[in-house]
């Protein structure tokens, strides 16, 4: 079945996690779809320039725009939401619902969040929405999990499909005599990268010591409101520990060529994060996906992909912990060899095509019904 998508999302030129999955499932859609158009949501300070694609644009500052943008994805075959809190205007994003009730086609809500103790309007909203959609994807089953057992929900709605990743697997394109140890992403406050550099520090008596990357840009949103000082402070924290010349800061935007061989240079993808909560992460499984041992603190998406899995999961806020485990994998070629060896979760399913094909399934059954139920009448 061709289906016409229209998606609901943050989206390029934002550089943002939303962003690039919802660029990515988007393209893969496209290959087999009759159309696909995007309704952009945009931030204060975002590029306004649209990339192809882009059939609408709602802005925070635009009255009722969700009135605008039901519209706009009215014209499609099916509505594909990409949802997170604060995303979207009004409380918590809230907005996001009236786009929902106004929807005359099927709708499909991709949750990127499912919070453990959200606030009453987090929980109440995330109810509603789960309500109106046709259909609800968590990328983890850890999410599906907390959202039956958190939230009251119809289970009967939500899938698990996980996230995608690109094909960065390949020889190692080696950048640096050292063991190289990296981390790549949005910079901000939570991303943990101050533990890191702590482990770091206590890995200078490896002969050679090793480098580490830190590479992407600060978050848009923490930029706007506090520029730079969470990277500044890291810049400190090295100079304080003695490991400045250790690190290197690349803050440019990657293409996907250039984040191929980065990934590919890396002896160890270190994932510091201080979040407890957090069920989807794009870095996780592109580094799962490569085949490099991943070092990650035991947040949801981690403990589900890499408990057995490739790479070592430490506790949060402990640098000691998160040294002795890439100590480990640099120090032990065995262990190395076993962790690249435990592919099992990048081969096939994590690919994008074979995601894509999931969500396409997905929506031909709500097509089909939505079809069914015009020609037969209620």
């Amino acid at each position: 079945m061709t289906i016409k998508y229209g998606f609901l999302s943050t989206h390029p030129p934002t550089r943002c996690g939303l962003a690039t999955f919802n660029s990515a499932l988007a393209t893969h859609l496209g290959r087999s779809a009759a159309a696909v158009g995007i309704v952009r949501v945009a931030a204060h300070g975002d590029d306004p320039t649209p990339e192809d694609g882009v059939v609408h644009t709602w802005t925070a500052a635009a009255p009722a725009g969700w009135r605008d943008s039901a519209e706009a994805l009215n014209g499609f075959d099916i509505a594909v939401i990409q949802h997170e809190y604060g995303i979207y205007p009004g409380r918590d994003g809230g907005e996001v619902l009236s786009v929902l009730r106004r929807l005359t086609v099927p709708s499909l809500v991709v949750l990127h969040t499912v919070l453990t103790h959200p606030t009453p309007n987090q929980k109440s909203l995330l109810e509603q929405i789960v309500a109106a959609a046709s259909a609800v994807v968590t990328i983890t089953r850890a999410a599906h999990d907390r959202l039956i057992t958190g939230y009251t929900v119809d289970a009967a709605k939500i899938s698990v499909i996980p996230h995608g990743a690109l094909d960065y697997a390949g020889p190692p394109s080696r950048r640096h005599p050292e063991s190289h140890l990296l981390t790549w992403g949005l910079l901000g406050p939570g991303k943990g990268i101050e533990w890191a550099l702590r482990g770091l520090a206590r890995l200078r008596n490896l002969e050679p010591a090793p480098v580490y990357t830190v590479a992407g840009r600060t978050h848009p949103k923490v930029a706007e409101l506090h520029g730079e000082e969470y990277r500044a402070g890291l810049h400190r924290l090295g100079a304080v520990l003695g490991i400045a010349h250790q690190v290197r800061y690349q803050s440019a935007y990657l293409d996907d060529e250039a984040l191929g061989t980065l990934i590919r240079s890396a002896d160890v993808v270190v994932l510091p994060y201080d979040s407890t909560e957090q069920v989807t992460s794009g870095v996780l499984v592109e580094a799962v996906a490569a085949r490099i041992p991943v070092v990650a603190t035991a947040f949801p998406h981690a403990v589900e992909l890499l408990t057995d899995g490739p790479g070592l999961l430490v506790p949060h806020k402990n640098p000691a912990a998160l040294a002795t485990a890439v100590r480990r994998i640099l120090t032990e070629p065995a262990l190395a060899a076993t962790l690249r060896g435990r592919n099992g979760h990048a081969e096939p399913a994590l690919r994008w095509p074979a995601v894509a094909q999931r969500y396409h399934e997905l929506a031909a059954t709500l097509v089909a019904d939505r079809n069914l139920i015009t020609t037969v009448g209620p």
